[in-house]
């Protein structure tokens, strides 16, 4: 058996929402401590790593306890950096692969690093045709969002190898889906597809959005 790939002193930002692979993540960066490392991270062609919030808030505040954040988050790839105006930077970063802390620690000025493990990427997995419907609400929603914003980072046309994905599929409604914040975590971190959208597939057949055929 391999061992799996490793990452030590990886950047962390804590945030209230969940990257997942292949996901669209803008950001407004102020903070001392992220305009530091985005600068950095962009000087080395390096990822950050994007892991959701479990308490706490993504501005420090003075004399507030330390954040704490899931085990689990996503690789973020910095794919477009500007700099508006003095001690305001905008990112596009892309998400890129799992991975999972085995080590955290806090520095000085606030940032966090870890030391992380990659966890492997879905496996493709054709979507079956009980759940063709989300594929086909999925391509739906992606035209109307380009029609409304020809620019929005999500409503790039979907190949017909992505919409026949059930990592890819089940990952955008992920993105989409007004669902709470632990569970978008918890289907990030299923290591099967298929169960994945079939759990958003029970979500939207509740929701009328996508009823079952």
């Amino acid at each position: 058996m391999t061992q799996p790939l490793t990452l030590t002193s990886l950047p962390l930002f804590p945030l209230g929402s969940v990257l997942f692979p292949g996901g669209v993540l803008a950001l407004r960066v102020f903070e001392v401590r992220y305009l530091d490392m985005v600068r950095k991270c962009q000087q080395a062609g390096a990822p950050f790593g994007v892991v959701s919030l479990t308490q706490g808030s993504e501005v420090r505040q003075a004399g507030a306890p330390d954040e704490q954040f899931s085990d689990v988050g996503t690789l973020a790839i910095i794919e477009q950096l500007d700099t508006p105006q003095p001690g305001l930077i905008t990112l596009q970063c892309r998400g890129s692969q799992r991975f999972r802390i085995t080590q955290r620690s806090h520095l000085p000025h606030g940032l966090w690093i870890a030391d992380v493990g990659h966890l492997d990427d879905d496996l493709p997995v054709p979507v079956p045709a009980d759940l063709r419907n989300a594929a086909t609400a999925l391509a739906q929603v992606l035209h109307t969002l380009r029609q409304r914003d020809p620019d929005a980072a999500l409503a790039a046309a979907p190949t017909p190898a992505q919409l026949d994905d059930c990592g890819w599929v089940a990952n955008r409604w992920c993105e989409l889906l007004p669902v709470p914040l632990a569970l978008k975590q918890r289907l990030m971190e299923l290591d099967n597809p298929l169960v994945r959208l079939e759990l958003v597939g029970d979500v939207l057949e509740r929701t009328g959005i996508a009823p079952s055929p």
